[in-house]
Formats: structure tokens, sequence, C-alpha cells
């Protein structure tokens, strides 16, 4: 597979692997084929594989350690913390210095290893200076319990004011056709920082696959339900801005979501797409990818479709976490 050579000094497969829906959000889980989606994953040369301490409640750090158990020497382990239930019931985001190690020593746990690769804050806390947070997870890396700092979904100062106290070596933010925001936020200081994207739902949360064409095929208890942009009312126009990208998949003899990450991967070299993956035939269908070749015309072409987009991406709810949104 095609490596990535990040300004950290890291060497990293191009593609990743994106965990959480393995657990929940997409429908029910199914543990037996999510590992044997992570076997195959490594045997077709994917070592990066992002989870978080709030997927499924820990279960999803669990399953990724016993997928890897006998094998933690072939995998980059990225995880992150910061979710938490307060005490009305209501999630939040605790980046406090003692729950950044508490945290890490549980993640450490379920996982099953003694150190994690790349260790990011899930959102930031707005309570807490993201100084004070980023120099209790430096403290980490000193101990040898992690390699990497990243952050999630945070502004472009935020981003600046963090690798001021410790190197970030991976910025993790929505980024796909369909949203091209951290183009215009985010993206720039990285590459003055040196410091990768890494990006997260690339293929829209299944919406530039072509596979959903109503939201009554998505389970109940989907998380996408809850999303504009799968409401009836902005998933037909959605759709037909998908139906674009399949009649160029037809004549790259593709996919749509070949075709969707191969155009992201061809927007930089320190982009890190981690799509999410929960069956064998998902990852299949996404490693096609690295052979579709995209001419300059077909990525100005498709570069277009963002700009007819119907509905935010998160719901109000969720967007209240996403700093300077």
């Amino acid at each position: 597979m095609e490596t990535r050579h990040l300004p950290a000094g890291l060497c990293i497969p191009a593609l990743g692997l994106g965990c959480w829906g393995m657990s929940d959000a997409y429908g029910p889980a199914d543990e037996k084929e999510s590992i044997a989606t992570i076997e195959a994953a490594l045997a077709a040369g994917i070592r990066h594989f992002d989870t978080a301490d709030v997927y499924g409640d820990g279960h999803n750090e669990t399953l990724l350690g016993m997928a890897l158990a006998g094998r933690r020497q072939e995998a980059f382990i990225a995880t992150k913390f910061g979710f938490v239930g307060d005490e009305h019931g209501q999630v939040c985001v605790d980046g406090r210095p003692e729950r950044v190690k508490t945290a890490c020593e549980a993640s450490l746990k379920r996982l099953g290893t003694e150190v994690i690769d790349l260790y990011y804050l899930h959102r930031r806390d707005e309570r807490v200076t993201i100084e004070d947070t980023v120099g209790a997870m430096a403290d980490l890396v000193r101990a040898g319990k992690v390699r990497y700092l990243g952050l999630s979904e945070v502004s472009a100062e935020t981003l600046r004011r963090a690798a001021a106290v410790h190197p970030i070596t991976a910025l993790q933010s929505e980024y796909s056709l369909f949203t091209r925001d951290p183009e215009s936020t985010v993206l720039p200081v990285c590459r003055e920082l040196g410091t990768a994207l890494v990006a997260f739902s690339p293929l829209g949360r299944g919406l530039l696959t072509g596979k959903v064409k109503s939201r009554a095929e998505l389970a109940e208890g989907d998380y996408r339900r809850e999303m504009p942009r799968f409401a009836e009312e902005n998933l037909a126009k959605n759709r037909a801005l998908v139906e674009a990208l399949e009649i160029m998949a037809k004549a790259k003899n593709g996919t749509a979501a070949q075709v969707a990450l191969a155009w992201l991967l061809a927007q930089g070299g320190d982009i890190l797409p981690i799509p999410g993956m929960k069956r064998r035939s998902h990852l299949q269908d996404n490693l096609g990818a690295l052979k579709i070749q995209l001419t300059t015309d077909d990525l100005a072409q498709l570069s277009t479709l963002s700009e007819a987009v119907q509905g935010q991406r998160h719901n109000p709810r969720n967007l209240k976490f996403i700093e300077g949104y």
C-alpha cells in the first residue's frame, strides 16, 4: 500500500480504518465480523486503527485490543478521550489534567497495550485552557505511555496554542467531498506547523458510497437518523449529487466510494483518511480507491459537488462541541 511520509517523521499507509461503527452508531454491531475485518485490514497493509474511549462506552477499544492480540507491533493505534456523562446524564467534555491521566490508564487497559501511538483530545473542554490539557498529555509522552499527541475538531487558534506546548502530530477533522471546511480553517495551519490532517467520515457517513437511498433504510438507533443531511428533504437532493459521482466512477471502472476516497487522497500527502469499515466488503471496496487515477479535470469537477450539499453535517446538539463551527 502507498505510504505517506508525515512531517513528524512518521511513515503511515495512506488509508486507515475508523473503528467506531464496529461498536455502535451505524446499526447493529457484529463482533465476529469486526474482528475479521481488522485482521483482513492488517493483511491488506492497513496499520492505522482509530478508536476512542467513548465508542461503545469502552467496547470499541476492548474489541480492537482483542483483534490485535499478539499482533500489536503491526498496528499504529490511535484513540481519543474527553467525552463523559455529567451528573444530569448529559454528554460533556472533561479535559482536566487529572482526567487526562485516568482516561489514558483506562484506555491502555482496554486496548491491552503498554503504549498508545497517537492520543487525541476528542473535543476541547472550554472550561480548561488548552495549554493545561495538552501539558498533561505531554506528561504521558514523557512517561512513555503515549508516543504522539493529537487534537480533534478544534480551531486553528487552539491548534497553534497547543503546538506551543507540545508538537501536535495530527489534527482530526471531518473532511470529504461533502465537507470541505478544513480547507479554509485548520488545514493551512496544519501545514504551517507540520501537523497531519486525519480525515474522519471521508465518505460522508456513507452518503458518498451511493448506498443510502432513503432514510427508511437506516436502522433504528442509527446515528445518521439525527443528521440533517439524511433528513428526507435533504437526502434526495444530496443523492442527486452522488449520482454525478457514480457516473464518473463507472467511467473509471470503480465505485462511488473509491472515487470519493481517491479525490481526498489527492488533496495532499499529509491527508490521512480513516473511513469506517465494519465489514470486509467495505474494506475491499475502499482499498480499490488506491487504484483510481483522477485527472486534474476530474478533481476540479468533483470539487464542485460540495457547493450544492444540503443540510448541516451535525444536529445542533453535536455542533456545539465543534470549536469554531
